[in-house]
């Protein structure tokens, strides 16, 4: 029987059919964990008149989604070993991109659509004209990662149809190392000034909205209630993992912590309203044969990476039916797995990757009769935010909160993080470029390229990210703010203070600006702002920056500098040079000021 789609789900399907009209151009849907992916794939298998394959990287997905695409009355073929069937005979295949990439030669006809499901895996600009092969990644148990497998794929696709159209469904769109895995959101704002496995989101429903509308179950998310793991003197990989010997190092000093959080999860567990279905994820294979130990063993399972197919069935097929309550995993069901009861998740692993821990607290949000939250509980500290995942910005400060900033130059409203007063008001953003896309007349997508925090160039003038080696204009070097201040400490005539604070006064007809050091010490240079010359070097100093380049201003005369002295950005370092003046005492001239700094040493009041 066929399943009614829901309102969002339908729009997802039309915003897909609109893309793929106009555009080759690969595209992602964004939709949470529970939201219904497999219906969406469904129902745009449906909907093809020409053959389609949809690709999972594992069995219980391409058996979901199969299934899901057969309850409408349609056949469709299943190309999986694990499945135990490799057919491609119908228009519509599920497969396994493990299987498929092991026997290329059985797709080499014209498919005019790949789905993929689980996205956030691919990495490689699908849209290349010349995919390139990239060496394969291996995980820690010596297996070969999947992700360069989706590119050998469709580069052989499209050997066959120049035209071939790729779409990605995740509840993550992003990768550790690169951030958002697409560059532009069809809410008009771009992702990342350089390419991305995907070109287009096209269609995204937060999680909040989900929870909100009772399409999912609320997370509840409580801070451990007793001492937890200290990981943080670990070093993860590229892709957020650790290395398993330096965990099981690190968690043999800790022999009584884990017996405690299994105590307390137990307890939980069992008070009233009992739970009944608890997900444990642990850090190791060893970690989880330890916290097995401390649970009930009529009540228990443990399924690592090298547990038997027919045993794993088995034992998800009595935890699902309520015989078992605790499930002890290490990293295998995080995707893929299906327990709608599961109302308590327990995290004893740590991970640098915000995609894993949403996958992971995404098995618990699932919809089920009598269920009304999902108990989540944190014990290895990752500290991640469910509803704004710190993507490719880490969260500066525990007080840091989503902040809207205007861009000046296309009016688009960017989202940063910032600090706001009790009344809302931005008190300071940590945005460095503004995310806005505009579209010419050939209706060409162009970034907009104005910058919150820059660094000139000497050369050009052009405003380059705060990072920068080279100009993106002129590519002549830029500065490194570290070499300039290595170079002036170690200069008898040269004074350098870090700066916590400026302050703006009249002297003799010229604006004068006073440096703080954060000791006391001061600096001071002054502008004569009836001279067109020097306004300009203080509009590009100062006034380009006025509100943190929020609301650049020209200033014009001392007065209205005065009036809005408060919101002038102060730069983060001073140098001066000493220069000689007969019985005038020590004079210093500054010469550089530098704003936006990212480096080695400290800045003013930070410990």
């Amino acid at each position: 029987m066929a399943f009614t789609l829901r309102n969002y789900q339908r729009d997802a399907v039309k915003a897909t059919v609109e893309h793929f009209r106009s555009s080759d151009e690969s595209a992602v849907i964004v939709l949470p964990t529970g939201a219904g992916k497999s219906l969406v794939i469904a129902e745009l298998a449906r909907l093809a008149k020409r053959k389609i394959l949809v690709l999972a990287h594992v069995k219980e997905l391409v058996e979901q989604n199969h299934a899901k695409y057969e309850s409408y009355g349609l056949k469709a073929s299943i190309f999986s070993a694990g499945l135990k069937q490799k057919s491609t005979s119908q228009q519509v295949t599920f497969a396994s991109i493990q299987s498929v990439a092991r026997n290329l030669d059985a797709f080499s006809e014209a498919y005019s659509l790949v789905i993929i499901d689980e996205c956030h895996r691919v990495s490689g600009n699908v849209d290349h004209e010349s995919i390139v092969d990239q060496e394969s990644a291996v995980d820690q148990e010596g297996k070969v990662d999947n992700e360069s497998q989706y590119l050998q794929l469709i580069r052989q696709l499209k050997q066959h149809n120049k035209n071939l159209k790729v779409l990605g469904l995740t509840a993550t769109p992003y990768r550790m190392g690169i951030g958002w895995i697409y560059r532009y959101h069809y809410h008009g704002y771009c992702r990342a000034d350089e390419p991305r496995p995907f070109a287009h989101c096209i269609y995204e429903l937060p999680l909040n909205y989900m929870v909100k509308n009772g399409f999912l179950t609320p997370p509840k998310v409580v801070d451990a209630a007793i001492t937890h793991y200290d990981f943080s003197s670990l070093k993860s990989d590229a892709a957020g993992r650790y290395n398993e010997r330096e965990v099981n190092e690190l968690l043999s000093r800790y022999p009584r912590v884990t017996q405690g959080i299994i105590e307390q999860v137990e307890w939980l567990a069992n008070k009233e309203p009992k739970r009944r279905g608890v997900m444990i994820f642990a850090a190791s294979v060893q970690h989880a044969v330890e916290i097995t130990g401390y649970l009930d063993a009529t009540k228990t399972a443990l399924i690592t990476g090298k547990t038997p197919n027919q045993e794993r069935n088995e034992l998800i097929s009595k935890f699902k039916s309520g015989q078992l309550t605790f499930l002890v995993n290490v990293s295998v069901l995080t995707t893929g797995f299906d327990a709608p009861h599961v109302d308590l998740i327990a995290i004893l692993r740590p991970t640098e990757s915000v995609s894993l821990y949403q996958q992971i607290v995404g098995r618990g949000l699932r919809l089920s009769e009598g269920k009304k939250d999902c108990l989540v509980i944190d014990y290895a500290g990752n500290g991640f935010d469910l509803f704004y995942p710190e993507v490719g910005a880490p969260k500066p400060s525990s007080e840091s909160v989503p902040v809207m900033v205007h861009c000046p130059r296309c009016d688009f409203a960017n989202t940063f993080w910032g600090l706001t007063d009790d009344s809302g008001h931005i008190i300071e953003h940590y945005g460095r470029k503004c995310w806005g896309v505009e579209v010419d007349p050939q209706g060409e997508k162009i970034p907009c390229d104005y910058r919150f925090r820059f660094k000139e160039c000497r050369h050009c003038g052009a405003e380059n990210d705060i990072a920068a080696r080279d100009c993106q204009r002129c590519h002549e070097a830029l500065i490194d703010p570290d070499d300039q201040l290595k170079a002036a400490l170690q200069l008898k005539d040269a004074l350098v203070i870090r700066c916590a604070g400026v302050t703006f006064e009249e002297s003799n007809g010229r604006l004068k600006i006073i440096y703080h050091d954060e000791q006391g010490d001061e600096l001071s240079e002054s502008f004569d702002l009836s001279h067109k010359g020097q306004q300009h070097v203080f509009n590009q100093l100062f006034g380009r920056r006025f509100k943190q380049g929020a609301e650049p201003r020209k200033f014009t005369r001392i007065d209205q500098v005065m009036s809005a002295s408060e919101s002038f950005a102060a730069p983060d370092y001073v140098i001066a040079r000493k220069v000689s003046s007969k019985g005038a005492g020590q004079i210093w001239r500054v010469q550089e000021r530098i704003f936006d700094y990212q480096g080695a040493y400290r800045k003013a009041n930070q410990l």
